[in-house]
């Protein structure tokens, strides 16, 4: 077999730098550090002191477990403190001295710095470390990549990557330094490569775009049959690893994949869960968030999170027991204000404060104590079962806000018109007679009209309706 040439080489390298990281054969088992900047005081002081601040071992914590859920084998991690952002490198050169040093010595393929970094400073690292460098930004997108099972959530992790892939043509390859010749002998010098590249990344998003707005009209249809059964929308939002998926299945008695595991669920699933008093919702659940969430990324994956503009409820899930539970809770809220939802006036959300059976019992059974309480958040274990009960009946009490109690008196003979009203609203008591049925119900604000015109006359007080 002949050697490649150079420019042969050049375009492989290429090629293999823009096929993602977690797809690639090399990928599984790599050898890889992670660092975690944070700031240090004087920076600290710049930023929102209002702003519930991570701890430093949580956040490291965070960006191991991001790692380990592309299969990286971690061979070392640390925090280190910036005391100014180098627009270089972000780190000072000790520190890329220090981690250069670690590299050669451990073999490293990969370094994960969970931080931001522009095209320019990723490409300054790579040349100074001599490896692959991703950012926080890439490793999500690494992990969504690696998680997307349906063709949507495929069509979404690509979209989001290309456009991130968009502004790092950044690169020391020299392909993409020449030019391709014009046509005949009267063309310019041409387009280089990186303007062909960037040209095809652009066409290349202009098609999934596409793509993605025909899922999105399909979704509307699909909610569309939806708003003609009584059930209402119930979505789970929530930080990744907050049980969201634990607490789905126990809701649904299914079996959706849930482990301790960050971005564990990634397409939206859906099934249908009972109500104390024999109504049914629709629960949904989507994908975590995390802090730093790209814009982009949130732009990408809307037509899924549309079930959470959609809903008639939002259950916010926190992991209670987390250090950092009330800064994963702002990110939560920015993420959903990003969606157009406000989190402090939107009269949908309940907060659901997950995993307590992970806080000590004295403190268990203050919040256990607390799910009395008409109003405020509810404390459950979707582990142990604890607290699912009141759950499901503020669930219950919340989607019958808007519903109206009617008895009626329904000839037997009207068979079709009992079959739609189990289907369109809440029976709550029947009684059979001879030749007719008592029945109490629950009709839903969107199905109101509707009753009235097929039942009105059946009413048992003409006019006159309960609560």
């Amino acid at each position: 077999m002949r050697p490649k040439s150079r420019k042969e080489a050049d375009k492989a390298r290429g090629a293999a730098d823009a096929e993602p990281f977690a797809e690639r054969k090399d990928a599984v088992g790599a050898r890889a550090v992670v660092v975690v900047p944070v700031f240090g005081p004087r920076l600290r002081r710049t930023m929102d002191a209002a702003r519930p601040q991570r701890t430093d071992q949580a956040r490291l914590e965070e960006a191991v477990g991001l790692a380990l859920a592309i299969d990286l084998e971690i061979v070392s991690s640390y925090v280190v403190t910036l005391s100014q952002i180098r627009p270089a490198t972000l780190l000072g050169q000790g520190k890329v001295e220090e981690l250069s040093v670690i590299v050669k010595t451990e073999e490293v393929e990969l370094v994960v710095v969970d931080h931001p970094l522009t095209p320019i400073q990723q490409r300054n690292l790579e040349k100074a470390l001599n490896a692959k460098v991703l950012d926080r930004t890439g490793l999500i997108l690494e992990i969504f990549g690696a998680r997307a099972r349906t063709a949507e959530g495929r069509l979404q992790v690509e979209l989001a990557h290309l456009k991130w892939q968009k502004s790092r043509l950044v690169r020391s390859w020299t392909h993409l330094e020449r030019q391709r010749g014009g046509l005949g002998f009267i063309g310019g010098p041409g387009e280089t490569q990186i303007e062909a590249d960037r040209r095809l990344i652009q066409e290349r998003i202009t098609r999934l775009e596409k793509d993605l707005e025909q899922v999105r009209r399909t979704r509307d249809l699909h909610r569309k049959q939806r708003r003609k059964v009584p059930q209402p929308i119930v979505a789970l939002v929530g930080y990744t690893n907050a049980g969201k998926s634990t607490l789905f299945n126990r809701l649904t008695r299914s079996d959706v994949f849930a482990k301790n595991l960050l971005f564990a669920t990634l397409d939206p699933t859906l099934r249908r869960i009972p109500l104390p008093h024999g109504g049914e919702v629709i629960l949904s659940d989507t994908v975590g968030f995390i802090s730093d969430l790209p814009t982009h990324l949130v732009a990408a994956f809307r037509a899924t999170l549309e079930e959470v503009l959609e809903a008639d409820l939002i259950l916010h899930v926190r992991d209670i027991s987390h250090e950092d539970t009330e800064a994963q809770a702002v990110d939560v809220a920015e993420t959903l204000r990003l969606l157009g939802i406000e989190e402090g006036g939107d009269e949908r959300i309940i907060e659901v404060w997950n995993k307590i059976d992970l806080v000590d019992p004295v403190r268990r059974e203050a919040l256990l104590s607390d799910n009395a309480r008409a109003e405020g958040p509810i404390a459950v274990s979707a582990v142990s079962g604890d607290g699912i009960a009141a759950l499901l009946a503020r669930i219950e009490d919340r989607v019958a806000e808007d519903r109206v109690v009617y008895s009626l008196s329904l000839p037997l003979a009207e068979g079709e018109t009992l079959a739609w009203l189990y289907r369109a609203a809440e029976v709550l008591e029947r009684r059979d007679g001879e030749a007719t049925s008592m029945l109490t119900v629950r009709v839903p604000e969107k199905q109101r009209e509707r009753f009235m015109q097929r039942c009105g006359g059946y009413l048992a007080a003409p006019g006159s309706s309960g609560t």
